[in-house]
């Protein structure tokens, strides 16, 4: 049974991210030069898209390699952040090569020029499609591993980077083909308008790694279905803890920050309440690893202040019984 830790995670990431790396930079160089070679438009913008996969991919290594150190007295949180930055980033990246690859595109349509030995850029962009599926699927399989938003957007770049070479691959093999059943008539404008596809699918992949990334740079809450399972968790306690509020989630990087405010009965044990807290701060961490749960005990006492209502697991009989006329009041979450 394999031990997961933060090292040997970080040390995961650092492994793949540097597979990412070296796959993008042969990638770039056969692309380039079998674009330039046969003066493909297409074929060059897609080795601007595996350059910027490789700018990403240095990016992600160098997040992943931020995001592993431990909290010091300057970082107490942690440098989780750091993957949320790079991820950032990268979207800015792919943003600004898809407007460079629209614009050689258009060029290209207005100035339509013959292209020489389509069936070459096919090849390579076969290529790329088996290497990037390969590269990204081990990746993929790594950040849902580690929780790494930066592999998962190296990843989700290389995926896109495969549907993207499969259209110039088809495009190229339309113009080779097409040329070949009839001659005289051209097809060469497949060209620069597989290139602009590929840059609308770069466009909706950066668009979406940005809303991911800022979404947690802002501090906001996890994703729905991860709270409720928290507040789910903290339910089936009851009778041993009375209630729950000011529930706060955030994520940074891989890690989760979980804090909330607990009720149990006001004349329990300092002893009994950090034992509780323990329990539940270790089942937490292990539904949510590299977790950092905040637990704030609260005595019980029928003071029942709004916030304090929404989370009680008391019923009705229950509240009415330990303190008379409490259990008329609305607005409880057990009614």
């Amino acid at each position: 049974m394999s031990v997961s830790t933060p090292a040997i995670d970080s040390l995961r990431k650092q492994r793949a991210a540097m597979l990412s790396v070296g796959s993008n930079t042969a990638l770039v160089i056969v692309k380039l030069a079998v674009g330039l070679a046969i003066g493909s438009v297409a074929v060059i913008s897609e080795a601007v898209h595996s350059a910027m996969d490789l700018v990403a991919a240095l990016i992600a290594f160098a997040a992943v390699r931020a995001s592993g150190r431990p909290a010091d007295a300057d970082h107490p949180f942690g440098h989780g952040k750091a993957e949320n930055i790079s991820g950032a980033i990268e979207a800015l990246l792919i943003f600004a090569a898809a407007a460079w690859i629209v614009r050689e595109a258009a060029l290209k349509l207005a100035h339509a020029e013959t292209l020489e030995m389509a069936y070459w850029g096919a090849a390579v962009m076969l290529l790329s499609c088996v290497v990037n599926i390969a590269v990204s699927s081990h990746l993929f399989r790594v950040a849902r591993e580690t929780d790494s938003i930066a592999l998962e957007a190296d990843a989700g770049h290389l995926r896109t980077d495969v549907y993207t070479s499969a259209g110039v691959m088809f495009a190229l093999g339309a113009i080779w083909v097409g040329e070949s059943l009839v001659p005289g008539v051209h097809f060469h404008w497949f060209d620069p308008v597989a290139a602009i596809a590929v840059a609308l699918l770069i466009i909706r992949a950066a668009w979406r790694l940005t809303a991911e990334s800022v979404r947690d740079l802002m501090d906001a809450s996890l994703p729905p279905e991860e709270e409720r399972w928290i507040r789910d968790y903290i339910a089936r306690l009851t009778p041993t803890i009375r209630g729950y509020h000011r529930l706060r989630t955030r994520k940074a990087g891989g890690r989760r920050f979980i804090e909330f405010h607990l009720l149990v009965e006001s004349d329990m044990s300092v002893e009994d309440a950090h034992r509780i807290c323990d329990v539940m701060g270790c089942d937490i961490e292990e539904r949510f690893p590299f977790s950092s749960v905040t637990i704030h005990v609260e005595p019980c006492n029928g003071d029942c202040k709004p916030n304090c209502r929404a989370g009680c697991l008391l019923s009705r009989e229950e509240r009415e019984e330990l303190w008379p006329g409490t259990g008329e009041k609305g607005g409880f979450g057990q009614e």
